[in-house]
Protein backbone atom coordinates (compact mmCIF):
# COMPACT_ATOMS: atom_id res chain seq x y z
CA UNK A 1 0.00 0.00 0.00
CA UNK A 2 1.39 3.32 -0.96
CA UNK A 3 1.75 6.23 1.37
CA UNK A 4 -0.93 8.80 0.84
CA UNK A 5 -3.18 11.38 2.34
CA UNK A 6 -2.76 12.34 6.02
CA UNK A 7 -6.08 12.07 7.82
CA UNK A 8 -7.12 14.06 10.91
CA UNK A 9 -6.13 12.41 14.22
CA UNK A 10 -9.77 11.92 15.23
CA UNK A 11 -10.33 9.83 12.08
CA UNK A 12 -7.37 7.61 12.96
CA UNK A 13 -8.78 7.16 16.47
CA UNK A 14 -12.21 6.36 15.05
CA UNK A 15 -10.73 3.74 12.70
CA UNK A 16 -8.71 2.13 15.52
CA UNK A 17 -11.88 1.87 17.57
CA UNK A 18 -13.73 0.30 14.62
CA UNK A 19 -10.96 -2.29 14.12
CA UNK A 20 -11.00 -3.29 17.78
CA UNK A 21 -14.81 -3.27 17.93
CA UNK A 22 -14.82 -5.63 14.95
CA UNK A 23 -12.26 -7.93 16.61
CA UNK A 24 -14.29 -8.03 19.83
CA UNK A 25 -17.58 -8.51 17.98
CA UNK A 26 -16.17 -11.40 15.93
CA UNK A 27 -14.09 -12.91 18.73
CA UNK A 28 -10.75 -12.41 16.96
CA UNK A 29 -8.47 -13.42 19.82
CA UNK A 30 -5.30 -14.80 18.30
CA UNK A 31 -2.40 -13.65 16.22
CA UNK A 32 -1.59 -13.66 13.42
CA UNK A 33 -4.62 -11.70 12.25
CA UNK A 34 -6.27 -13.53 9.36
CA UNK A 35 -8.31 -11.51 6.86
CA UNK A 36 -9.85 -14.71 5.48
CA UNK A 37 -11.23 -15.59 8.93
CA UNK A 38 -12.59 -12.08 9.48
CA UNK A 39 -14.28 -12.02 6.05
CA UNK A 40 -15.81 -15.45 6.71
CA UNK A 41 -17.15 -14.37 10.11
CA UNK A 42 -18.59 -11.22 8.51
CA UNK A 43 -20.32 -13.26 5.81
CA UNK A 44 -18.27 -11.70 3.02
CA UNK A 45 -17.77 -13.95 0.00
CA UNK A 46 -14.11 -14.08 -1.07
CA UNK A 47 -13.47 -14.52 -4.77
CA UNK A 48 -9.90 -15.18 -5.93
CA UNK A 49 -9.04 -13.91 -9.40
CA UNK A 50 -7.82 -17.41 -10.29
CA UNK A 51 -11.39 -18.72 -10.00
CA UNK A 52 -12.74 -16.34 -12.65
CA UNK A 53 -13.34 -17.11 -16.28
CA UNK A 54 -10.97 -15.42 -18.73
CA UNK A 55 -13.73 -12.98 -19.71
CA UNK A 56 -14.46 -11.98 -16.09
CA UNK A 57 -10.76 -11.80 -15.27
CA UNK A 58 -10.18 -9.31 -18.12
CA UNK A 59 -12.87 -7.10 -16.57
CA UNK A 60 -11.40 -7.10 -13.05
CA UNK A 61 -7.64 -7.24 -13.64
CA UNK A 62 -7.44 -3.42 -13.80
CA UNK A 63 -7.95 -3.61 -10.03
CA UNK A 64 -4.45 -4.92 -9.41
CA UNK A 65 -4.87 -6.00 -5.78
CA UNK A 66 -8.60 -6.44 -5.30
CA UNK A 67 -11.89 -4.71 -4.65
CA UNK A 68 -15.06 -4.80 -2.56
CA UNK A 69 -18.51 -4.88 -4.11
CA UNK A 70 -22.04 -5.44 -2.87
CA UNK A 71 -24.74 -7.03 -4.97
CA UNK A 72 -28.16 -8.51 -4.20
CA UNK A 73 -27.55 -8.10 -0.48
CA UNK A 74 -24.27 -10.05 -0.61
CA UNK A 75 -20.83 -8.55 -0.01
CA UNK A 76 -17.89 -9.76 -2.08
CA UNK A 77 -14.17 -9.21 -1.98
CA UNK A 78 -12.38 -10.07 -5.19
CA UNK A 79 -8.65 -10.42 -4.69
CA UNK A 80 -5.60 -11.09 -6.83
CA UNK A 81 -4.16 -14.46 -5.88
CA UNK A 82 -2.38 -15.04 -9.17
CA UNK A 83 1.02 -13.54 -8.43
CA UNK A 84 0.72 -12.29 -4.85
CA UNK A 85 2.13 -13.62 -1.60
CA UNK A 86 -0.10 -14.69 1.28
CA UNK A 87 0.99 -11.59 3.20
CA UNK A 88 -0.04 -9.29 0.33
CA UNK A 89 -3.38 -11.08 -0.12
CA UNK A 90 -4.12 -10.93 3.61
CA UNK A 91 -3.39 -7.19 3.67
CA UNK A 92 -5.58 -6.67 0.58
CA UNK A 93 -8.47 -8.51 2.19
CA UNK A 94 -8.11 -6.43 5.38
CA UNK A 95 -8.02 -3.26 3.24
CA UNK A 96 -11.25 -4.28 1.48
CA UNK A 97 -12.85 -5.22 4.82
CA UNK A 98 -11.95 -1.66 5.87
CA UNK A 99 -14.03 -0.31 2.99
CA UNK A 100 -16.94 -2.47 4.13
CA UNK A 101 -16.70 -1.66 7.86
CA UNK A 102 -16.22 2.06 7.21
CA UNK A 103 -19.25 2.03 4.89
CA UNK A 104 -17.39 3.51 1.94
CA UNK A 105 -19.42 4.31 -1.14
CA UNK A 106 -16.75 5.63 -3.50
CA UNK A 107 -17.73 9.25 -2.88
CA UNK A 108 -14.21 10.51 -2.12
CA UNK A 109 -11.93 7.73 -3.21
CA UNK A 110 -8.70 9.42 -2.04
CA UNK A 111 -9.99 9.77 1.53
CA UNK A 112 -11.63 6.35 1.46
CA UNK A 113 -8.40 4.74 0.21
CA UNK A 114 -6.39 6.44 2.97
CA UNK A 115 -8.90 5.24 5.57
CA UNK A 116 -8.93 1.66 4.24
CA UNK A 117 -5.12 1.65 4.10
CA UNK A 118 -4.91 2.69 7.73
CA UNK A 119 -7.62 0.19 8.71
CA UNK A 120 -5.56 -2.65 7.20
CA UNK A 121 -2.24 -1.45 8.64
CA UNK A 122 -3.72 -1.11 12.12
CA UNK A 123 -5.70 -4.37 11.94
CA UNK A 124 -2.74 -6.49 10.84
CA UNK A 125 -0.71 -5.65 13.98
CA UNK A 126 -2.47 -3.49 16.58
CA UNK A 127 0.14 -2.07 18.99
CA UNK A 128 -1.66 -3.48 22.03
CA UNK A 129 -1.23 -6.99 20.52
CA UNK A 130 2.35 -6.21 19.47
CA UNK A 131 3.02 -5.33 23.10
CA UNK A 132 1.80 -8.81 24.08
CA UNK A 133 4.77 -10.41 22.27
CA UNK A 134 7.27 -7.87 23.71
CA UNK A 135 9.21 -7.52 20.44
CA UNK A 136 12.91 -6.73 20.37
CA UNK A 137 12.59 -5.50 16.79
CA UNK A 138 10.64 -5.80 13.55
CA UNK A 139 11.84 -9.39 13.07
CA UNK A 140 9.74 -10.50 16.06
CA UNK A 141 6.65 -8.80 14.62
CA UNK A 142 7.36 -10.32 11.20
CA UNK A 143 7.43 -13.80 12.72
CA UNK A 144 4.51 -13.48 15.15
CA UNK A 145 2.09 -11.65 12.85
CA UNK A 146 2.97 -13.45 9.57
CA UNK A 147 3.28 -10.20 7.63
CA UNK A 148 5.74 -8.85 5.08
CA UNK A 149 8.96 -7.39 6.37
CA UNK A 150 7.89 -3.93 5.12
CA UNK A 151 4.66 -4.23 7.13
CA UNK A 152 6.68 -5.42 10.13
CA UNK A 153 8.88 -2.30 9.93
CA UNK A 154 5.80 -0.10 9.76
CA UNK A 155 4.27 -1.96 12.73
CA UNK A 156 7.54 -1.70 14.71
CA UNK A 157 7.83 2.06 14.17
CA UNK A 158 4.14 2.56 14.93
CA UNK A 159 4.48 0.41 18.06
CA UNK A 160 7.43 2.49 19.33
CA UNK A 161 5.39 5.71 18.89
CA UNK A 162 2.38 4.11 20.54
CA UNK A 163 4.50 2.89 23.47
CA UNK A 164 5.94 6.37 24.00
CA UNK A 165 2.45 7.89 23.99
CA UNK A 166 1.02 5.09 26.15
CA UNK A 167 3.64 5.52 28.87
CA UNK A 168 3.58 9.33 28.69
CA UNK A 169 -0.20 9.48 29.21
CA UNK A 170 -0.47 6.44 31.42
CA UNK A 171 -3.18 4.21 30.13
CA UNK A 172 -4.93 2.28 27.46
CA UNK A 173 -7.80 3.70 25.43
CA UNK A 174 -11.25 2.20 25.94
CA UNK A 175 -10.94 0.20 22.74
CA UNK A 176 -7.50 -1.13 23.75
CA UNK A 177 -8.89 -2.15 27.14
CA UNK A 178 -11.71 -4.03 25.37
CA UNK A 179 -9.19 -5.98 23.30
CA UNK A 180 -7.00 -6.72 26.33
CA UNK A 181 -10.03 -7.95 28.26
CA UNK A 182 -11.02 -10.24 25.40
CA UNK A 183 -7.43 -11.52 25.07
CA UNK A 184 -7.33 -12.34 28.78
CA UNK A 185 -10.52 -14.38 28.45
CA UNK A 186 -9.00 -16.48 25.65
Amino acid sequence: MKKGLRLPDEIYEFIKGEVIFLFVQLGIKSIPINGFEIAYKMGIVLVPYSSLSKRKYRKVKKEKEGFFIEGNGVEYIYYNDIDRSYERINMTILHEIGHCVLDHRGVNSEIEEAEANFFAKYAIAPPVLVEKINPAGPEDIYEAFDISFDAAWYAWNYYKLWKKFHYAYGGYTDYEQALIKMQESA
